[in-house]
């Protein structure tokens, strides 16, 4: 069936039959708002919207530090090789068991 044709003789019984007294007042607007599709949650775009969001302060924090990180005093005392004390570290327990009790 052409939904023209349709369309038209929809209307024209629909103006031959005009709505009776008791019907509610603006009842035919909150039928066709009932008819509107429902708007689907997308989870990507509350994640990407909240990301975005957050950029204005993480930069606000990276560049507050990044000053103090410049415009601190620097001390004049000698600097350790962390990498020396970290070996030592790993190394101290392998140091405390003698050779001669190892098992292999």
């Amino acid at each position: 069936m052409n939904l023209e044709q349709l369309q038209r003789k929809l209307l024209a019984v629909a103006r031959a039959n005009p709505p009776r007294q008791d019907v509610p007042y603006a009842f035919e607007q909150r039928v066709v708002a009932r008819l509107t599709p429902r708007v689907v949650l997308d989870d990507w775009a509350f994640w990407s919207r909240g990301l975005w969001r957050a950029t204005a302060p993480c930069v606000a924090i990276m560049l507050l530090l990044g000053t103090w990180a410049v415009l601190a005093p620097q001390s004049n005392s000698p600097t350790t090789d962390v990498s020396q004390e970290f070996e030592n570290t790993v190394l101290a327990a392998a140091d405390q068991v003698p050779v001669s009790d190892s098992t292999w």
